[in-house]
């Protein structure tokens, strides 16, 4: 009776095989994004499934047709082009996962897109700027004897000082602090335009107003947690009770907005950064030190000069 030999894998075929789950593990991670991105490109693809299933099509790999069905639909709901731009991209994401051709990669269907961009316009709704006394009047408004005025106060300070988005504000351990005579430094370890962990820093000020100070107040936050380790901002239990659980980004936003209106975003503290610190002269390279902006033209889309009389040259004639 014959016996059918058993072929055991080789150390070598093994090693391989370990080495292609991990290429593709890294593949993967590089293909994923920030997490905010993740989060709204996952929202993104349901939405694209879900239409795909209602019209019997099918969403992987999808057609040409399929994906320009889905965006007329968008841009009829009136969706807006950045929106629609964002589905097409996560689309693009999920196929790439998977190392399938992207329909969004079709020349017709670019220029379907530039279409839609032509008629419904690609001006984008941007979070507003705020003016810097108002900002003042705002802080000192908050009452800091209590744990949840003094931890807004550390937001909306420690936001527009650092010029911060709300994903790092969220992100922000005790480990990342660094205090000397002359301010603050923070070290952050990701973010959404260093994805790779790369060194980079933002350095805070003492202001000469102790209710304005951004480094005192914080400090003041400090003594209050009581603790060397885990997240800065967290969230309070009824009765201002302190938790060591992280401030989510959401919740963040909502705290900006109930202290500064509903016109305004936790995105309004950058915004604001850029504005103010540009109407008081600092320069491109001075303002992307501290925002991490790569170049001046983000410096220029992030400045808010609504009044046209705000920083013209017009000005300076000499008429």
């Amino acid at each position: 009776m014959s016996t059918v030999p058993v072929v055991l894998p080789s150390p070598a075929s093994t090693g391989l095989a370990h080495l292609a789950e991990q290429t593709a593990r890294y593949v993967e991670a590089g293909l994923q994004g920030a997490p905010n991105t993740a989060r709204a490109y996952a929202g993104d693809w349901r939405r694209f499934s879900a239409w795909c299933t209602e019209h019997g099509q099918v969403a992987l790999p999808a057609s040409v047709d399929t994906l320009a069905g889905f965006v007329t639909h968008l841009a009829e709901a009136e969706k807006k082009v950045a929106t629609i731009q964002r589905h097409c991209a996560a689309i693009s994401k999920a196929h790439a996962l998977r190392d399938l051709a992207s329909p969004t990669d079709d020349k017709k269907f670019k220029v379907l897109l530039e279409g839609i961009s032509r008629v419904k316009g690609t001006r984008q709704k941007q979070a507003p700027a705020f003016s810097l006394a108002s900002f003042k009047r705002t802080v000192k408004h908050i009452d800091a004897s209590t744990p949840a005025g003094l931890r807004d106060r550390v937001i909306l300070l420690l936001g527009f000082t650092g010029a911060f988005r709300r994903s790092e504000l969220s992100a922000l351990d005790l480990e990342d602090l660094t205090f000397s005579d002359e301010g603050l430094t923070i070290d952050l370890k990701r973010s959404k335009t260093n994805q790779l962990g790369e060194a980079e820093e933002k350095a805070i000020f003492y202001s000469p107003d102790p209710s304005l100070c951004p480094i005192r107040t914080l400090q003041t936050w400090l003594r209050m947690l009581g603790r060397t380790t885990g997240p800065v901002l967290v969230s309070l239990r009824k009765g201002g009770r302190l938790t060591e659980r992280r401030l989510t980004d959401v919740h963040l936003n909502k705290i900006v907005q109930r202290h500064l209106g509903p016109k305004f975003t936790a995105h309004s503290l950058r915004a604001s950064f850029v504005t103010v610190a540009k109407l008081n002269g600092a320069d491109d390279s001075e303002v992307m030190n501290q925002t991490k902006h790569k170049t001046s033209s983000m410096i220029r889309r992030y400045t808010r000069l609504d009044n046209v009389r705000q920083h013209n040259a017009a000005q300076k004639l000499g008429l």
